[in-house]
């Protein structure tokens, strides 16, 4: 990894005490589920010194562009007489290969049930069961899970009805206010001697297309600024999701944990010249099976459970056939659910199949993995804090050790909930405390102007996520890693010391930053577990169970041991 992901601190030149000020008690980077959650928790607490909390909430695009509005899996949760929170603490743990530390995972699960009441407290309309009356929840089943225990929402959106559930209470709170369009380019940190980093955070350097350069300054932040997927050429994500969260909390000094752990959905629509558009594993959990071009049923080959085993094993067996077949893709088969069933049960993904004339009911679907949810992030402790005061994480951004090596399908959505109130509630806590220091406060961020060529943008881009996908994707190995950080470290050289004055440039500048930590973890990572999976070290290996932290300026990896 290249000494300029180091040495660069901020991605721009400024004066903080010459740009526009905006002064709020908590900063919110982010709008999903994790997002919002944190700012209603915050919000409808207890007021710091005696004066309610304001406040902001900031997203670079629209609360559509969130990986929260497009989730179509559902929310884990225990609430059938046959199931137990230890059952889903269990099959968490199975999921995560060894790497989960269960408090995190306890804490998680036994707070589920609450999260649910206050989303139905708040208007959100869970599907119902067609059995009985119709008055229990709809529980589905999706794989790893040993129960069913998955609520939805409208079929597939469920991700959608969460989202404006949530945005409804968030436009009803009186001191919340939300920037859209709003990009984040850096976080603000201080020296603080009382510190044990040496310094805090203060809040976030801005851009609007409207307004320009604009400093929040704020008490406390929440970092939820949601995933990573767009470093990779085969992604299920919406355009937004560059990885802005790691890429800051990196240059900003907060430890990073358990990068190598990227998850691939098994199931995405494979159609040629189109973007991967998700097939919800709720359509396995609903009987659908996945056969090969020669219609053979082989995830039974792979693993007992079939089309319900974790998403790693899964996506792995899918490559394998395609390698034996020869062929692109395999196929998802749903034709004993029928054409109205499925358009009942599935009415987002019947329109999309729809769209390029796919029956359902009558043919197979083509499906090919793709990348889809960041595993490890922003290291965190149980209360959301990281190991920068004032700075806060949770979602997708977070490293909670929740996941461990391998996330349990509709497990997502849940953390954000459960980890979004808690980040909330520690935020007033720590705005609570008097000393806390606030700006306007003279911070300078001096960048000399680059004497080497610019390489055209997006052919940086685009040619990161080819070599992310071909070299560190569902399987990797010493040689092709070493290729991708060589081909990594060249583009930095030519794009990290530049200064941009638009997103696209800081969205590359970023998604290079995060490229190369994910190839550098993966790389150390000389072992396969769980979402890693290493063809020269095809077994797991007890010197690597635990997580590897980076940070800024430190030369190797550190590893601490999972919490048991």
């Amino acid at each position: 990894m290249h000494t300029i992901f180091d040495q660069r601190r901020y991605l721009i030149p400024f004066r903080a005490t010459l740009l526009p000020q905006i002064f709020t008690d908590l900063l919110v980077i982010g709008c999903g589920v994790a997002g919002m959650r944190a700012a209603l928790a915050a919000a409808t607490g207890n007021a710091v010194n005696g004066h309610p909390t304001d406040v902001i909430i900031t997203t670079k695009g629209q609360i559509k562009d969130s990986n929260t509005y497009w989730a179509q899996g559902g929310i884990a949760t225990v609430r059938s007489a046959d199931d137990k929170l230890d059952n889903h603490v269990r099959d968490t743990l199975i999921a995560g290969a060894d790497l989960c530390d269960e408090p995190a995972v306890r804490r998680v699960v036994e707070s589920a049930p609450a999260q649910i009441e206050q989303l139905i407290a708040w208007g959100m309309k869970f599907d119902h069961s067609a059995e009985d009356d119709g008055s229990k929840l709809a529980l589905g089943r999706e794989g790893g899970h040993s129960h069913s225990r998955i609520l939805h929402a409208d079929g597939d959106a469920t991700g959608r009805v969460l989202a404006l559930t949530l945005l409804q209470q968030v436009e009803q709170a009186e001191h919340v206010r939300l920037f859209d369009n709003c990009f984040v380019l850096d976080l603000i940190t201080h020296d603080d001697p009382s510190s044990p980093t040496g310094h805090r955070c203060l809040g976030a350097i801005t851009h609007h297309p409207k307004y320009g350069l604009q400093v929040i300054w704020a008490g406390a932040t929440v970092l939820a600024s949601g995933g990573c997927g767009q470093v990779y050429r085969e992604s299920t994500n919406p355009m937004s999701a560059t990885g802005d969260g790691i890429a800051m909390a990196f240059r900003a000094g907060a430890e990073l944990a358990d990068l190598a752990f990227v998850q691939f959905h098994p199931t995405t629509l494979y159609i040629a010249g189109a973007s991967r558009s998700l097939i919800s594993e709720a359509v396995r959990g609903e009987g659908g099976r996945l056969l090969d071009n020669q219609n053979h049923r082989f995830m039974p080959d792979y693993d007992q459970r079939g089309e319900l085993a974790p998403r790693d094993v899964v996506t792995r067996a899918i490559l394998s056939q395609m390698a034996k077949t020869h062929h692109t893709h395999v196929f998802l088969d749903v034709r004993h659910l029928g054409r109205e069933k499925f358009a009942q049960r599935f009415p987002g993904i019947f329109k999309l199949l729809s769209d390029f004339d796919i029956d359902p009911g009558e043919q197979l679907i083509p499906v090919h993995p793709s990348c889809h949810y960041m595993i490890g992030g922003v290291r965190s402790d149980l209360q959301a804090r990281t190991n920068v005061p004032g700075l806060l994480v949770c979602g997708e951004v977070a490293s909670t050790g929740l996941h461990g090596a391998n996330r349990l399908a509709s497990n997502s959505l849940l953390e954000g909930l459960v980890f979004g109130q808690i980040a909330g509630a520690t935020a007033l806590q720590w705005l609570s405390d008097q000393s806390t220091q606030r700006g306007p406060v003279k911070i300078i961020s001096d960048i000399r102007p680059s004497h080497t060529a610019e390489l055209d943008l997006a052919d940086v881009r685009s040619s990161l996520r080819s070599v992310m996908w071909r070299h560190v994707g569902i399987e990797r190995d010493a040689q092709h890693l070493d290729l991708a950080i060589d081909s990594i470290d060249f583009w930095a050289r030519y794009t990290m010391d530049k200064i941009f004055d638009e997103k696209q440039g800081w969205e590359v500048q970023n998604q290079l930053t995060v490229g190369a930590l994910i190839a550098r973890s993966a790389r150390w990572r000389e072992e396969s577990r769980g979402a890693h999976f290493r063809t020269d070290h095809p077994d797991a290996s007890d010197n690597f169970r635990g997580h590897d932290l980076i940070q800024r300026e430190r030369s190797a990896p550190q590893i601490v041991p999972v919490t048991n």
